[in-house]
């Protein structure tokens, strides 16, 4: 599936000419990825682009097979000293073609998603193609939740998107657009105003489960929080 690849890189380019009009002192505000700074998810999307089969391999041997210290440490030697350092990387990786051991498809994933935990909090918006959003929903509608996907998720709810021709899963219906669905299968926080139908309620009382059954929160498990009427 290399026509994959076009793809993400006008993502990635996309990503780059937001950016480019972001006032530095902002890269240090909160992302959508808990615990990182909108500068840290740059420095993450930088060492995922760089990453190579091999090289994932061996960095996970040496990081204990831990993959929060993986990607900790990947984020702190991409980094730069500056936004303007970071972005100039982000630039220097912006048309590879490496990956991880992972489906092709789970670039577009990377790209869209942590693109969306940079934007949506700096009040930054894309349309992206429905191509990419529905490649990447699929995807993680069939990826184990011990891999980063919503198999199980989508075992207990179907979400249909209201605009664009997929749905996944089974069990009560949650609508909603084709991005949202995808955060929501990604465990981000959304808002509840964005979803629709039977399956919202279920959705939530998982989300509940899963936050209370986790010690400290992951990325991919957050609890509700009705009071700003928020899932994630």
């Amino acid at each position: 599936m290399d026509d994959v690849w076009p793809l993400v890189h006008a993502e990635r380019a996309a990503l780059i000419a937001d950016l480019a009009e972001v006032d530095p002192a902002r890269w240090d505000e909160p992302s959508l990825c808990e615990g990182w700074t909108v500068h840290d998810v740059v420095a993450h999307l930088i060492d995922s682009a760089r990453t190579t089969r091999l090289g994932f391999v061996g960095g996970l041997v040496r990081s204990r097979f831990d993959f929060d210290r993986l990607n900790a440490r990947g984020v702190q030697r991409e980094r730069g000293a500056t936004p303007q350092q970071t972005l100039d990387r982000l630039r220097q990786v912006a048309s590879r073609r490496s990956t991880p051991p992972a489906p092709l498809d789970s670039r577009l994933v990377e790209e869209v998603v942590h693109g969306e935990d940079i934007r949506q909090p700096l009040g930054l918006s894309r349309t992206h193609p429905s191509e990419v959003l529905t490649r990447a929903l699929l995807l993680q509608a069939r990826t184990p939740a011990s891999l980063g996907g919503a198999k199980d998720l989508v075992a207990a709810v179907r979400l249909r998107a209201i605009d664009a021709d997929v749905a996944v899963g089974g069990g009560p219906e949650v609508q909603g657009p084709v991005l949202t669905l995808l955060l929501v299968a990604c465990a981000r926080r959304v808002s509840l105003d964005d979803l629709r139908g039977p399956g919202v309620s279920v959705l939530a009382a998982a989300s509940r489960s899963a936050a209370g059954s986790a010690g400290r929160p992951q990325a991919a498990a957050e609890g509700l929080d009705h009071q700003r009427d928020v899932l994630g």
